[in-house]
């Protein structure tokens, strides 16, 4: 579908004979304001998702990439010792940036979601924890563990391969679903519009009419709906935004204890992005009430 030049000039400088065509308040009105500014708001949430499972899917990605654990099931009086002889293999071990054991207290920081505060880990038998950092061109996981099996046999290699997968692939998931969320709220938009600017030009059929036998053209009075509908998705939207963004800076921030939701929200740059919302749903605004006119105009021919 194209648009002149002359067709966008007349949108936005409009023109008061034809905008009295279009009633300035009621039914139609309300409805297409209030579904605009409610598509909007639901439509800034829908992006801030989709921003963050791909900051998340990213952070995952990268981190989990480079970082593996090896577990120490000995003894307590051999656990030391076999934790000593794993960090002496991987000094000599080739991709590995750093490695070093986890203290009691991060061991139990990473137990308290399950076993709550003032646990002693040494009345359980957990293993100890080894966090290994490898460099850019990385390390042989395969040959590590076959070095690892030969010289400390109670340490266990895990590279985080089983389960790094599922959760980017969940992460990108996650953002694909925002951004079908996305576009199925603007499809909203357009039948709401087309519903709308169906029934006023119904409710100004006898207008359409006298106007039509004083020698206007069905593309002059399409504009005037086009015009004014388009304005009024523009504004809901805009305040539909301005809302949606207050709320957004409501929720917890990534830095805060508050759960899955933390880090859900845009960063930097991100906070210009629900600024394109307006405009998209005058967009969808524009082309539905082009058609819905012009099919409306010919059925009242």
């Amino acid at each position: 579908m194209k648009f002149s030049v002359s067709e966008l000039r007349s949108l936005f400088i409009g023109d008061k004979q034809a905008d009295r065509v279009v009633p300035p308040s009621g039914f139609t009105a309300q409805l297409t304001l209030f579904a605009a500014g409610a598509m909007a708001f639901l439509a800034v949430f829908a992006l801030a998702l989709s921003l963050a499972s791909g900051r998340l899917a990213a952070r995952w990605g990268d981190e989990l990439a480079r970082t593996s654990t090896i577990r120490i099931v000995a003894p307590a009086g051999e656990r030391a010792i076999q934790t000593y002889a794993a960090l002496r293999v991987l000094e000599t071990t080739a991709g590995v940036e750093s490695a070093r054991a986890l203290t009691d207290e991060e061991q139990q920081a990473l137990l308290l979601p399950w076993f709550g505060a003032g646990i002693d880990l040494r009345s359980l038998p957990v293993p100890r924890l080894i966090e290994v950092v490898e460099n850019p061109s990385g390390f042989d996981a395969e040959g590590l563990r076959l070095r690892l099996a030969a010289e400390v046999p109670a340490a266990f290699l895990d590279d985080h391969t089983r389960w790094r997968a599922p959760l980017v692939q969940a992460a990108n998931r996650l953002r694909l679903l925002g951004w079908i969320a996305i576009f199925l709220i603007g499809a909203a938009v357009g039948a709401m519009v087309t519903l709308a600017a169906n029934a006023a030009l119904a409710a100004n059929a006898q207008v359409v009419a006298v106007l039509r036998l004083v020698g206007a053209t069905d593309r002059y009075i399409a504009e005037a709906f086009i015009r004014r509908f388009t304005i009024r998705a523009f504004i809901g939207a805009g305040v539909g935004v301005i809302f949606g963004m207050l709320a957004v800076l409501l929720l917890p921030s990534a830095g805060d204890d508050a759960g899955f939701l933390t880090g859900l929200g845009f960063q930097g740059a991100g906070w210009l992005a629900p600024l394109l919302i307006p405009v998209m749903a005058g967009g969808v605004a524009l082309i539905a009430t082009r058609i819905a006119s012009r099919r409306a105009l010919e059925a009242l021919s």
